[in-house]
């Protein structure tokens, strides 16, 4: 589910090019070393790995998922290799269409990207000035830190987006601070699995309680 909700204002993140391209072409391909039934094996144990950690997202704080991944890194990597390999079954990843959407806006259009992951929205966008949030950075343009205490001042951000980031049992405290950091007359973007709210509805009238005035929905 796609959402978009608007902020009504109210109160209620040396080697030559010549020499490393003869290199890529003599170096062959590394082939795994595994077995099918071995690889088979080794999906299954990543798939579970990645359910372990995508049920510790949703049931814990956001704070105790940021101080988690930041003592171990490693943990945020395998979560995205599975999350990774899940969306490739699926017909359409959603931030794609996020970025489809904001391609069209203004040049110098501000968004902040909340649970960015690698950033893709960043690495999409050349018109618009793309601020990327997560618990660990992956790169360069991502800022680590708790989502729900943003390091922006208010009103700063003309769209907000949650791109499957809703995660933690204190996510009122993700639309809070997105509310805070969003201009009057700014945007929210939500995309969620269906499954993450037991009533749409009764979400959107949460959102709506915030001080957002909602505006559409797209299911895919």
């Amino acid at each position: 589910k796609e959402a978009t909700a608007g902020n009504t204002g109210r109160n209620p993140e040396k080697k030559s090019a010549q020499q490393e391209k003869k290199q890529e072409k003599t170096q062959p391909a590394k082939k795994s070393t595994l077995t099918p039934m071995q690889q088979k094996m080794k999906e299954k144990l990543s798939g579970a790995r990645f359910r372990w950690l995508n049920e510790q997202l949703y049931t814990t704080k956001g704070n105790e998922s940021f101080t988690l991944f930041k003592e171990k890194p490693e943990l945020f990597d395998e979560y995205h290799e599975g999350f990774r390999h899940q969306v490739e079954s699926w017909p359409e990843n959603p931030v794609d269409i996020i970025v489809n959407q904001l391609s069209k806006l203004p040049a110098g259009t501000v968004v902040a990207d909340l649970g960015c992951g690698d950033a893709k929205i960043a690495h999409s966008l050349t018109k618009q000035k793309v601020l990327s949030f997560d618990m660990v950075a992956k790169n360069d343009k991502v800022v680590a830190c708790d989502i729900a205490k943003l390091p922006l001042p208010d009103g700063f951000v003309d769209v907000a987006v949650f791109s499957l980031a809703l995660m933690g049992t204190n996510y009122l405290d993700f639309l809070k601070e997105a509310k805070r950091i969003l201009k009057a007359g700014g945007e929210l973007k939500i995309a969620e699995v269906v499954s993450r709210f037991t009533d749409v509805e009764g979400f959107i009238e949460v959102l709506e309680q915030l001080g957002f005035e909602f505006i559409s929905k797209v299911w895919l």
